[in-house]
Parts: structure tokens; sequence; C-alpha cells
């Protein structure tokens, strides 16, 4: 694997001095509307929702290498980034319900170039995505990505590809059978999208297990998918699904649960490249916001939210270089 300049600076801008990516993020849209409006009671506009990404993005990119906004409501928020690198969504927020197959589109009045003027150091698409689902819907998944990848390549900018798993059949994804098949949703997955042909730089992955069925860890609620030795496998087989920079996503869990599974990960040995942590380090304050407005939220930002952020970074101690992943042992070799 070979860097061009323009993939490196992107990559450069949104790692901290260790090379890890110690990100932040804060694309929610449709899905952060929804929690602020029912914590309200009420309307919540767009405007509120650039407001919250604001006080976020001030506060937390103290604390990261990176922020991840969307152009929609997240430009004004990236103006309060305190010179932290900048990541911009390029999908739709959600998919088509309507329609089989969870799939997904892009922001229809953006581009890659327009993405880049716009600020952007590196572009991220997220794509929901399961191995097991129907060749011809992943055979549409894997056409979309390959163009978004020689989008990127085409203005030299770091791709990164978030993908959330499901289930094909249409069982519960909270479900024990869903976290019974999720370690070979989550490899499959990382085995597909780090072929080269989809040129993407740095794969934002889902951890293989759900926490609340790992027998013998803090999360635990009683039914077990997997005992602790089986989980640590299941970090560990994962990684061997590729050879590309990998970082884990919180997925909507609360901050103790994702500090244990970043613990868990550690103890598996996994060389992970860091996090893009969003609702594990702000969701809590979402009702603080919708109920009490700016100047508290901000106060418990300042306090919870960066202890929240703190524990997370406390955390990215085990992870490694994503530039190891390019047979190198310092930035500085790759130029």
């Amino acid at each position: 694997m070979k860097l061009t300049p323009g993939k490196l600076a992107g990559l450069k801008a949104v790692s901290d001095a260790r090379g890890v990516v110690a990100a932040a993020a804060m694309d929610q849209r449709g899905s952060l509307q929804k929690s602020l409006a029912k914590e309200r009671g009420g309307i919540v506009t767009h405007e509120d929702l650039g407001r919250f990404k604001t006080l976020v993005t001030d506060v937390l990119t103290r604390h990261a290498s990176a922020i991840l906004l969307d152009p929609e409501f997240g430009l004004e928020a990236a103006k309060n980034r305190n010179s932290a690198g900048l990541l911009l969504a390029y999908e739709k927020t959600g998919y088509d319900a309507a329609t089989p197959g969870r799939l997904p589109d892009l922001l229809d009045v953006w581009s890659v170039r327009r993405l880049k003027e716009a600020g952007a150091d590196c572009i991220k698409i997220l794509l929901y995505y399961t191995p097991f689902e129907k060749t011809a819907v992943n055979d549409l998944k894997h056409a979309w990505i390959e163009r978004i990848g020689d989008e990127c390549i085409a203005h030299d900018i770091p791709f990164f590809l978030e993908f959330v798993g499901y289930d094909a059949e249409g069982g519960d994804e909270k479900s024990l059978a869903y976290a019974k098949k999720k370690p070979s949703i989550v490899s499959g997955s990382m085995a597909e999208f780090g072929k080269e042909r989809y040129n993407v730089d740095v794969l934002k992955v889902e951890v293989p297990i759900e926490m609340s069925y790992v027998a013998g860890t803090r999360s635990f609620k009683g039914e077990a998918a997997y005992t602790r030795a089986e989980a640590l496998q299941h970090f560990r087989d994962a990684e061997t699904m590729t050879h590309k920079p990998f970082i884990y996503l919180s997925a909507g869990v609360s901050n103790p649960t994702f500090i244990e599974t970043l613990e868990l990960a550690a103890e598996s040995g996994t060389k992970f490249n860091g996090v893009l942590c969003g609702r594990a380090t702000w969701k809590e304050g979402i009702p603080i916001f919708a109920k009490h407005g700016e100047k508290a939220f901000l106060d418990w930002l300042e306090t919870v939210g960066v202890e929240n952020i703190g524990n997370v970074n406390e955390a990215l101690k085990a992870a490694s270089p994503w530039y190891l992943k390019y047979g190198v042992n310092s930035l500085a070799e790759l130029g």
C-alpha cells in the first residue's frame, strides 16, 4: 500500500501525535433530531441541531484529534473545532425503509470536490451492510462504494468507510440471535471492504461482539452469546480479515460500556488504530439541551462530557498507530 500526498496529509490531520485516530463524531442528523424532539416534547429546528453540534464540537475537540460532522447542519460547528481535523459525511442520513436491503444514497448537492472545498480533511461514508444479504442488493452497494472510492482518488483525499451490520432476515439487532451472528457479519464486512478495488483508506467498524451478551463482563445482562474467551477471539479473528487501518465506532452504547469494549479489545491484543466516538461521549446531554437549554448543556459538556472523552482517550492508550499498517515505524517514513 502506498499513500499519495493528499491522503497522507488528510490522515495526519485527523490523527494525534502518536498516529492514532482519537476522533469525536457529531454527524447524527435524523436520529438526533428525533431524540431532541422526544425529550423536548415539541419541535426541534435546524437551528437547534446546528447549535447542539457547535457546542459539542467546541468543547470536545479540545480533547480530540478530529471531529466528524455533516455538511447539512455541521458547517458552522466546523468553524469551532479548535484546529482539530475535519471529517465530513457524504451520505444521506438513514436509509429508504420502503426499499428492501437498506440501500444508501448520497447528499444531493454535495460531491467529494465540494466537501474538500468546504474544509474536509477526509470523507466519511456510512453503509448498512451484511455479507449475508441477497447478492443483487450487495452488488449495488459494492458498485456504489467503488464509485466513491474512485471519486476520493480523483481528489486525493482519504476515504473512511463505516459499515453497520443488520440482520438480512429481518431479525432484531438487539437480540441474542443477532449477537451470535454479529462476529461473522463484522468480519465478513471487513474482509470485503478491505479489498483494493474499493480504495478505502480506513475502515470504521463495529466491534465484533455485543457487550451485553459477553459473560463475565460488567456490561453482561444475564443472557450469554459468548464466553469472555470467545469474545476475545472474535476481536482477534476480525483483525485478521484486513490489512487496512481500522477504528471502532461506539454504536450508541453508554460511555462505561464503550470503555469496557475498548478494554476487551486491548486485552485481546488487537491492533486497532483508534475510534470515531459519538454518542458515548455526548448522548446523555440530549435531555439537558432539550429541557434546560444551551447554558446547562454547555456546563454538562465541560464536566461530564469532558470526563467521558477523557475516559475514551485513556482507553485509547492501547491503540496502535495506523501507519504501522503501511509497514513503517514512523510518520516521517511516509513523507
